[in-house]
C-alpha cells in the first residue's frame, strides 16, 4: 500500500506543493504543479522528498542490539530432537538433530523413530549451545515478499511506528527475510536499515529493498522519459537496491526501466494501478520482463475477453475510496471463467515465462469482513494507538474507506476472493510460483500478524499446508534470487530457522503471536498454545517470546504518552 493521502484536509501554499502528483502506491494521483524551487530528490528519494516535513518523517531508525537481544551466532550451535519441515515441499521428517556453525547449517542428522528411544550413537557432538527441541517443529525462516517499513505518513495521526516495533513484530512471529516493496520511507534511509541488519548490529530481519519507480506530472525528480528510466535505474542500482516497485506508469518508461534493470541484475514487482492498466496488464508487462505481480490488479484484466476496461459505473470516482473498493470488488466477475481458453492462456504463458504472484490476499480481507479485522484479538496488546486512527474511516485517507461500507460490498468481495484464490490455486497446480506476502501497515493489518493470515488464506485458496510453507519460505527466496541461501533447511545454507512448540501444518493459528485456543481435556480450561518460541537469523537465536514482549510494553508505552499529553 505505501505512500497514502493526506488524513486531514489538504492545506494551501507549501504543503498542498510537497504533496502535489505524488503517484501513491495504489496509483492515485494528485495533479497539480510543485513549486519551481523545488530541487530534484536523488534516485530513490522522490516519496519522501515530496511529503516529508514536521509530522510526516521517516521511523525512527532500529535502535543498535541491547544485551541479551539474540545470542550467538555460535562456533557449534546444535537443536536436539526436533520435527523438521524443510520448505521444500517435502513431508515432516524425525527426530533430528540439527548443526549449526556460527551462520551456517552444517549437518541435520536423523536421530531415531517417533515415540522410540533415540540412538545416542547417530546424535551429533556437544555444541557451545544447544536448544532441546523435543516435540518441537522447526522450519526454515520466513520470507515475507511484500511489507513496508511503516508510512512516514502516519505521522499525520500520532507517532510514526518505529523500525524496532515493526522488526520485532517481524522477527516474533519467525520473518527473517523482507523485501520491503518501495523503499518510501527514501532509499538512503531504506539502505541504511539493510547495512545496520546485514552486520546484526540492529534486532532486525534480511532486507531487500526495492525503490518505488518516481512518475507523474511535476514530482522533483520523476521519470518522464525512457532515458530518464534508464538514468533512474542506473543511479539506484549503484546506490545499492535490489530491485525496483512499479505502481504502474507510461508503458514506454516502465518498458525502458525493466530493459536497463535487466542490465543491472535488478529484480521487480509491480502493482499495475488502475490508471495504467487499460494500456498495459500483467501478460505486456511480464513480456517485458518484470519478476512479480503484486496484489491482483493487471491480472483480471489480462482475462478480459469481452471489454478493454473495467466496467465502471457512470458515477464512478476513484477518489471516493468506497467506490474505487467497492468496485475493486466486482472486478474479478468480469473475468473470462475458471477453465477457459483465455484463462488457461494466462495461466501458461506466465508459468513459461517464470512469473511470481505474490497475493497478498490479507490486505484485503477488511473488505470482505470489516467486522472481523477491526476487531482482531490482537489490536489492544500489539496495535499502536497511531495505527488504530490511521485505520478509521475517513475520506481523505488511503485505505480507510469504511464511511459507506456496505453489506452488498462485503458480499461481493467474498465471491471476488472466491475466483482470485481459485486462479492463484490454478497457478501452482500449473507449477506456477507463489510467495507470501502481506502488505501490513494498512486496513487494520498488522505486521506479523497479517503474515500468518496469508498463510491461513492459500490455504483456504487450495493450498496443501506443505505448499503454504514452501510459497512461505523456498518461493520466495526463489522470487528474490536468494535460494542458493536460505528459504529451505539444507547443508550449506544460512541457519534462518523458526522453531514452534506446535505443529503449524495442522493449525497454522499456532504461529500468532497470540497463539492459538486448545480446550485442555484435563483441567477443561480453555489455554492458548503455541506462537513462534525461537527465531533464528543468520545463527543468532532470538526469543521470540520476549520479542513480543518488547512489543506489547512499546504499544503501553505509546498508549501512557497519549494519556499524560491530554
Amino acid at each position: 500500500m505505501s505512500l497514502s493521502l493526506n488524513r486531514s484536509p489538504l492545506a494551501a501554499g507549501r504543503a498542498w506543493c510537497r504533496l502535489a502528483c505524488i503517484v501513491t502506491a495504489l496509483g492515485c494521483v494528485i495533479v497539480s504543479g510543485v513549486s519551481a524551487d523545488v530541487p530534484k530528490a536523488p534516485a530513490g528519494e522522490e516519496f519522501i522528498g515530496s511529503i516529508a516535513g514536521g509530522a510526516i518523517h521517516p521511523p525512527l531508525p532500529a535502535p543498535p542490539r541491547r544485551q541479551g537481544e539474540g545470542l550467538g551466532p555460535f562456533k557449534r550451535l546444535v537443536i536436539r530432537g526436533a520435527t523438521l519441515i524443510d520448505g521444500t515441499g517435502a513431508p515432516p521428517i524425525g527426530p533430528v538433530d540439527i548443526v549449526v556453525e556460527q551462520d551456517r547449517i552444517v549437518r541435520i542428522a536423523s536421530v531415531g523413530f517417533p515415540k522410540m528411544p533415540l540412538h545416542e550413537s547417530r546424535r551429533p557432538e556437544k555444541g557451545d549451545y544447544e536448544i532441546d527441541a523435543t516435540g518441537m517443529y522447526v522450519l526454515p525462516g520466513f520470507i515475507n515478499a511484500h511489507a513496508h517499513i511503516a508510512d512516514s505518513d502516519q505521522g499525520k495521526v500520532g507517532e510514526v511506528p518505529s523500525a524496532e516495533y515493526v522488526y520485532k513484530l517481524w522477527l516474533g512471529h519467525g520473518i527473517t527475510t523482507v523485501r520491503e516493496t518501495g523503499a518510501f520511507n527514501g532509499l538512503r534511509w531504506t539502505l541504511n536499515e539493510k547495512q545496520h541488519s546485514a552486520a546484526h548490529e540492529t534486532v532486525s530481519p534480511r532486507l531487500a529493498v526495492y525503490a518505488g519507480f518516481p512518475v507523474g506530472a511535476n514530482v522533483p525528480g520523476a521519470v518522464s522519459t525512457p532515458d530518464d528510466a534508464r538514468r533512474w535505474v542506473d543511479a539506484i542500482a549503484t546506490s545499492g537496491a535490489d530491485g525496483i516497485k512499479f505502481v504502474g506508469s507510461p508503458p514506454a518508461l516502465m518498458k525502458a526501466a525493466l530493459a536497463e534493470a535487466k542490465l543491472k541484475n535488478l529484480r521487480s514487482a509491480c502493482h499495475h494501478s488502475q490508471f495504467a492498466v487499460a494500456r498495459m496488464n500483467v501478460m505486456d508487462t511480464s513480456a517485458w520482463g518484470l519478476t512479480s505481480l503484486e496484489h491482483w490488479y493487471g491480472l483480471p484484466e489480462a482475462l478480459f475477453t469481452d471489454r478493454t476496461v473495467q466496467d465502471f459505473p457512470a458515477d464512478y470516482n476513484y477518489s471516493d475510496e468506497s467506490n474505487r473498493f467497492g468496485e475493486a470488488g466486482r472486478l474479478w466477475t468480469q473475468a473470462a471463467p475458471r477453465g477457459s481458453a483465455r484463462w488457461n492462456e494466462v495461466i501458461k504463458t506466465l508459468v513459461d515465462r517464470d512469473f511470481t504472484m505474490v497475493p497478498t490476499f490479507t490486505i484485503y480481507e477488511a473488505s470482505r469482513d470489516l467486522m472481523r479485522e477491526m476487531h482482531a484479538d490482537w489490536h489492544d496488546q500489539y496495535t499502536l494507538p497511531t495505527l488504530m486512527r490511521w485505520y478509521a474511516p475517513n475520506r481523505e485517507a488511503h485505505g480507510a474507506y469504511w464511511f459507506n461500507w456496505t453489506t452488498a460490498d462485503e458480499v461481493a468481495w467474498r465471491k471476488n476472493y472466491q475466483i482470485w484464490m481459485s486462479f492463484i490455486n490454478d497457478y501452482k497446480n500449473a507449477g506456477g510460483r507463489v510467495a507470501v506476502g502481506d502488505d501490513a501497515g494498512y486496513i487494520y493489518k498488522l505486521f506479523g500478524f497479517a503474515w500468518v493470515r496469508e498463510l491461513e488464506l492459500l490455504q483456504e485458496a487450495g493450498f496443501h499446508p506443505l505448499e503454504v510453507v514452501r510459497s512461505a519460505t523456498l518461493s520466495g527466496a526463489e522470487l528474490l534470487g536468494m535460494a542458493d541461501r536460505i528459504g529451505s533447511v539444507e547443508v550449506g545454507k544460512m541457519a534462518d530457522l523458526v522453531i514452534v512448540p506446535e505443529n503449524p501444518l495442522a493449525n497454522f493459528k499456532v504461529l500468532y503471536g497470540t497463539g492459538a485456543l486448545k480446550l485442555d481435556d484435563k483441567t477443561h480450561q480453555v489455554t492458548r498454545v503455541g506462537g513462534v518460541r525461537y527465531t533464528i537469523h543468520d545463527g543468532i537465536v532470538y526469543d521470540a517470546p520476549k520479542l513480543l514482549a518488547d512489543v506489547r510494553q512499546m504499544v503501553t508505552d505509546a498508549k501512557a504518552r497519549e494519556a499524560a499529553a491530554k
